[in-house]
């Protein structure tokens, strides 16, 4: 059953009156911007006031779906049977290894991605990246490459799927190594990454997945300084690199967390190198409150959320994006951006400044990922995200349980799935 807080037209064309836009997404500088938008089957077209059928919004505020870009759908669900010891981020990673074992086949990982892809979309989301394990052997690509392609083709025409290799960067201390998973990356049209260290023979190694990059014609995507150590300014490094290399695909850098304790001018210049690289940054706020700065029995100082404002001022192009799914990275979440939106908000002081931000759950990652860019123009494609809420703070003061999700020109029905489907794989070891 769907939570529907009106009953949309069953007809081939109506017209949806009295809704909040965001503005910019009319290509106005106001923060929401009342109007109207009328769909002929699963587009948008040309407004029309002289549709027969009409239904009154009462304000509610209408997103296009939006765009997923970090997410880890290869660890997605584990929690129940491998959960975190203690919260830390070493404890995650110790957790996260001894999960794959003997576990992460076609049998485990199908089921485990499927749901969250069916939680995305019954949430709105309709682009997605996730990043893909690739640690010590070819053992983890082996199983998870093949099972995401099969979602890819499984999924085209509701979620468009994007992977991204995930590895540590001190493989680059064999370029041979790295071009064995660049060719990996490569037959399946993904995208190379890494985990960058904070360790002297970093400039070396993530020169070699440049290079590997640059000569299979892949864009990058970097795990990047998730820590609070402020000495960590692999960034840097990577912006460097950037220029010296003259790369000409995306480089897209994510956490950026040491930014917010490293001194005030280190940081700001890092970020004009940034700015000057044309990096693109995706935030992961959700997951770096839950792991930076955990002590036993003791509270935290530190958010974890990279100086995005300082980065949008600089005009680079930041993005939000899930990350882990309830997982020993972070124990919550469930691929919901409208979530994100919220917890982003709050963490990192989104209010009370720019009327543009939600372009960082919609263009931003879109152009970051060279996905199609979420619009509410005529001609664009009639999935949409509907909430009751006429306001910001009315959308950010509730979850939206209640939203429509439209696809082409259709609600769906927005059942989630229930955690039990997965009960057979989550016996722990």
């Amino acid at each position: 059953m769907t939570m529907d807080f009106v009953q949309l037209p069953d007809a081939q064309t109506f017209r949806l009156t009295n809704i909040s836009v965001p503005g910019h997404l009319l290509g106005r500088s106001e923060s929401l911007v009342r109007t109207s938008l009328t769909l002929a089957g699963d587009t948008i077209v040309a407004d029309d006031p002289d549709a027969t059928m009409q239904q009154d919004m009462a304000g509610a505020i209408v997103f296009p779906c939006f765009v997923d870009m970090h997410t880890h759908l290869d660890k997605a669900q584990i929690w129940a049977r491998t959960p975190n010891p203690d919260g830390s981020f070493e404890g995650a990673l110790h957790a996260v290894n001894s999960d794959k074992p003997g576990r992460w086949d076609r049998a485990d990982l199908m089921p485990r991605m499927s749901f969250a892809l069916r939680s995305a979309f019954a949430h709105g989301t309709r682009f997605i990246r996730t990043h893909l394990d690739y640690f010590g052997d070819l053992g983890d690509a082996e199983q998870s490459w093949p099972v995401f392609a099969e979602l890819q083709e499984n999924w085209s025409g509701r979620i468009d799927l994007q992977a991204a290799v995930l590895t540590g960067c001190d493989l680059g201390a064999e370029p041979a190594a790295v071009a064995r998973c660049a060719d990996l990356v490569a037959a399946y049209g993904g995208i190379l990454g890494t985990v960058t260290y904070n360790e002297p023979g970093v400039r070396d190694w993530v020169r070699a997945f440049f290079e590997a990059a640059m000569a299979r014609d892949l864009p990058l995507d970097f795990h990047v300084d998730e820590t609070l150590d402020p000495a960590s300014n692999t960034l840097r490094t990577v912006a460097e690199l950037a220029l010296e290399t003259g790369f000409g695909r995306k480089i897209t850098v994510g956490h950026l967390c040491s930014l917010s304790t490293m001194p005030e001018k280190d940081a700001l210049e890092t970020l004009d190198l940034v700015a000057e690289a044309g990096l693109d940054v995706v935030s992961l706020p959700m997951c770096n409150l839950y792991l930076q700065d955990r002590h036993s029995g003791r509270t935290p100082r530190y958010r974890g959320i990279t100086l995005v404002h300082e980065m949008k001022a600089r005009g680079i192009n930041v993005s939000f994006a899930s990350d882990n799914t309830h997982d020993p990275f972070y124990a919550y979440g469930d691929m919901d951006m409208v979530e994100v939106m919220r917890e982003a908000t709050r963490i990192g002081h989104l209010d009370h400044s720019d009327a543009d931000w939600v372009r960082a759950f919609l263009s931003n990652p879109a152009k970051a990922c060279d996905f199609e860019t979420p619009v509410l123009l005529p001609g664009a494609p009639a999935d949409l995200v509907i909430c009751k809420a006429r306001t910001w703070t009315e959308l950010l003061a509730r979850p939206q349980a209640d939203r429509i999700v439209l696809r082409q020109g259709r609600a769906i029905d927005r059942t989630l799935p229930d955690f039990a489907e997965l009960d057979d794989l989550m016996e722990p070891l």
